[in-house]
């Protein structure tokens, strides 16, 4: 396969990935009219049904149209299996498939950057580009916030009635109610919201790239797989890339920036020459810049999940038959409402389970749902809800000290790295995770919530001593989706990967925007913290862009 030039200028920015970081990235960029700004993305259009109806996330985890499909390495702490690990191959990237939920993290948590020497990332210097993103949709359509990019819903009169049932047992575990989960005081039960605008999913695609895809500076090539980058000594000049079977080259004036993502974005460094020295070395790729810190610092939620037989209907019911499915099908396109317009994740919550902590540490979900998996997937789909009437509660420790990595196995980019994330290597994170099952089981003999539960499915009531949980957690416990750290930002030269400007060390106009600069994994979902960083490194570019022009 020869390499052709696949066109006759070149642009300023090259942005590589149209997830949630980079399709922001290249929204701000392509504002100033004089920038031509070329934006990759390996994956196709974003414009099907199941990625637009909210619930159809379900149908998109296991969709190779749409998405990476990863596996990890076996977990040696969670008895050698291996973990899926479903990400976006699509326009919006992760945010196309994810389950929507919004929250910003804890104020404490960027603190903490700042405090691990990253000046500048602050809560008090990334709240401004919170605000700037949010514009919070409120059940009567008001917008608390303006024309902002990015609708978050709050739709609790359209929620299932047993999630009130959760957060008074809650209240009743001694958390407060809270709100507004995403807001500055984050500790908590209640409601969460969503990236939801009238019944439909609203992702980076959606908010950032569709009202701009008109602009004539502004390239958007999908089904581009970017092989590798290309340097003229240590600068960057332009990236190589597979678009319908043949290879194309495009060239830089000004910046690469990598959002790939905490899989793609260490993975294209070290396809590139940058990384560790002894794994290039092994797969006799070119050392461009050798940084042991590539694809290192890998850090991810892990969660235990409970299911419970309830006395009353949930969404499984709804969705329990054909005809029911059917119903609830032509109700949502004819009206956008009912389960398929919302998340699964209707209520949940940040709560202390040691009041001498200063701060939250675990994150609740509750699920007005539950479903079992299935073995032969993709065949089938890998879930399927169950038959009962069926609710689910998980638990996820907010602040896991284990750490991970991500190396590739191959000079092929079509091969996936070898992803390690080493869950409970750390014995603080296990004890967090028994905590966790333990405060399920507490919450759930609380009223009100205790008097609508049947019994106990998953795991069962035979499932009770210390040693049986921890046999079950490591069974059991899985990703919550959350990966970043693998491209860490910070002060030290040594201990990073990219500067406080997200600067690719070593390198000349090399630039990554993404959760994998992440130094440490923030306190909840990390789709608002991306989307957060790239407005902010929009801003740098730009003003490094004036002050050398």
């Amino acid at each position: 396969m020869s390499a052709t030039e696949s066109v006759s200028e070149k642009f300023d920015y090259i942005v590589v990935g149209a997830g949630s970081a980079g399709s922001v990235t290249a929204n701000r960029l392509s504002a100033v009219s004089s920038n031509r700004v070329m934006l990759l993305e390996a994956g196709g259009t974003d414009k099907k049904f199941w990625i637009q109806t909210p619930l159809g996330y379900g149908k998109t985890f296991t969709d190779p149209s749409v998405n990476w499909m990863y596996h990890t390495a076996p977990i040696e702490m969670l008895e050698d299996r291996r973990s899926y690990w479903p990400r976006g191959k699509v326009l919006g990237g992760s945010s196309s498939i994810n389950a929507m939920v919004y929250v910003r993290g804890q104020k404490e948590d960027y603190d903490d950057w700042a405090d691990l020497g990253c000046k500048g990332w602050g809560w008090s210097d990334v709240k401004p580009y919170f605000e700037k993103l949010e514009d919070l949709q409120w059940v009567d359509g008001s917008s608390d916030l303006g024309a902002h990019a990015l609708a978050i819903s709050n739709n609790r009169d359209r929620l299932h009635p047993l999630c009130s049932k959760f957060i008074d047992a809650g209240k009743a575990l001694g958390a407060p109610f809270n709100n507004d989960l995403h807001s500055e005081h984050q500790e908590g039960v209640g409601y969460y919201s969503f990236t939801i605008k009238n019944g439909q999913r609203m992702s980076a695609a959606k908010a950032y790239l569709d009202p701009v895809r008109s602009r004539p500076n502004l390239v958007v090539e999908d089904h581009a797989c970017v092989k590798r980058l290309l340097f003229d000594d240590l600068k960057v000049v332009g990236v190589e890339y597979v678009k319908n079977n043949k290879l194309h080259v495009v060239r830089c004036a000004g910046e690469v920036i990598l959002c790939a993502g905490a899989i793609g974005s260490p993975q294209l460094l070290q396809l590139s020459g940058i990384g560790p020295e002894k794994l290039l070395k092994q797969l006799e790729i070119p050392i461009v810049v050798e940084n042991n810190e590539v694809g290192a610092n890998l850090q991810d939620h892990l969660s235990i999940g409970y299911t419970f037989e309830g006395d009353r209907s949930t969404i499984n019911n709804l969705l329990a038959s054909w005809p029911r499915r059917i119903f609830q099908g032509v109700r949502y396109i004819l009206s956008k409402t009912g389960p398929l317009s919302l998340s699964v994740n209707q209520a949940g919550g940040f709560i202390r389970t040691d009041m001498t902590l200063c701060r939250p540490n675990m994150q609740l979900y509750f699920q007005p749902a539950s479903y079992s998996y299935v073995e032969d997937w993709p065949r089938r789909p890998l879930m399927r809800p169950d038959s009962f009437s069926g609710f689910s509660i998980s638990a996820q420790p907010l602040r896991p000290k284990s750490r991970g990595t991500v190396m590739i196995k191959s000079r092929n980019q079509d091969e996936s790295p070898e992803i390690k994330p080493e869950y409970l290597s750390v014995e603080s994170d296990l004890d967090e995770m028994l905590i966790g099952a333990k405060t399920i089981r507490k919450l759930v003999s609380l009223s009100p919530l205790a008097e609508v539960i049947k019994r106990e499915v998953i795991p069962g009531p035979l499932i009770g001593t210390d040693e049986q949980l921890v046999l079950d957690i490591r069974r059991r416990a899985d990703t919550v989706y959350h990966p970043v750290g693998t491209c860490r930002m910070g002060h030290s030269v040594s201990q990073t990967v990219v500067d406080l400007e997200l600067m690719v060390r070593g390198t000349k106009n090399l630039r990554v925007v993404d959760a994998s600069v992440f130094p440490k994994l923030v306190s909840g979902n990390t789709n608002g913290p991306t989307i957060m960083l790239a407005e902010k490194a929009s801003e740098l570019i730009l003003k490094r862009a004036s002050t050398c022009s």
